[in-house]
């Protein structure tokens, strides 16, 4: 039997209210060899979720994005069972400036699938869950309202993270945007969650690794979106290679916002 939402929900809670909050926007940054930011609060959080969750379900592993390279590809190559997948601070160059915006991704995967995905944003209290095949939650409420959804791409706000888009492509983008505003928040699996609730309308990422869309990917389908790499394939995939991100809640958007992308990267590839 798999883990409880309400369970997962109050632990995730706990910790990040009790280790998150109270020294957000008041810590020691480090930078990664790959150039992201890290704190030590990303490491306190990762020790104890890793605890938790080993301690109630000792049958699955646990892969966390503070762990070693070497730690992360020995995890890859063993598929069989389950394994947790965790970013313990999704924003953390948002968290350590003071900007609010920044989430807990924590993804439970069996045999290569999401079963389980689960993003809580602290300052808001907000707390995003699905369940595969069983709809998905905000905090303790069935996700209903998914607010007002354009006819047109011109009047969608687009979610784009450039700095990891192919340069024609971004560049296609902030001249000729086929949206009416664009956004980039610092949060890859709270977007996710966002676009589920219709806070915005579509959204373009050109790399993000497992723990940054194991669990957002799962809400955004249960809440009925849509989402693809830029080459057509799914956007799980059990690995370390980042995948890119086309997706939209409304399938019409979705269709339009994906023509529109391959049209203009056919074009610059010219």
């Amino acid at each position: 039997m798999l883990p409880l939402l309400a369970t997962l929900r109050e632990i995730v809670r706990t910790a990040a209210r009790e280790e998150l909050l109270p020294r957000f926007a008041d810590v020691q940054r480090h930078i990664k060899l790959d150039g992201s930011v890290v704190t030590e609060i990303d490491h306190a959080m990762q020790r104890r979720l890793q605890s938790e969750l080993a301690h109630r379900w000792p049958q699955y592993m646990f892969l966390g994005e503070e762990m070693s390279a070497h730690e992360h590809e020995q995890l890859i190559k063993a598929k069989e069972g389950g394994m947790w997948c965790l970013d313990p601070l999704d924003g953390t160059s948002n968290y350590a400036a003071g900007i609010p915006y920044f989430s807990v991704s924590l993804a439970l995967l069996v045999d290569g699938r999401t079963q389980i995905g689960l993003v809580y944003d602290p300052v808001r209290d907000e707390c995003f869950s699905a369940h595969r095949g069983q709809g998905v939650w905000l905090n303790e409420s069935a996700l209903a309202a998914h607010g007002y959804i354009p006819e047109t791409l011109k009047r969608c706000i687009g979610v784009v993270d450039f700095k990891r888009l192919e340069s024609a492509l971004a560049a296609q983008l902030g001249a000729h945007p086929p949206y009416g505003s664009q956004r980039n928040f610092g949060s890859s699996s709270l977007d996710w969650c966002w676009l589920a609730d219709g806070r915005f309308h579509v959204y373009l990422h050109g790399g993000q690794k497992l723990w940054d869309y194991a669990a957002g990917s799962l809400i955004l389908a249960e809440a009925g979106g849509r989402a693809e790499t830029l080459d057509g394939e799914e956007v799980l995939a059990l690995g370390l290679v980042p995948r890119s991100v086309i997706a939209a809640l409304d399938s019409g958007l979705f269709t339009a916002w994906k023509r529109w992308i391959t049209e203009n990267r056919a074009t610059n590839r010219h």
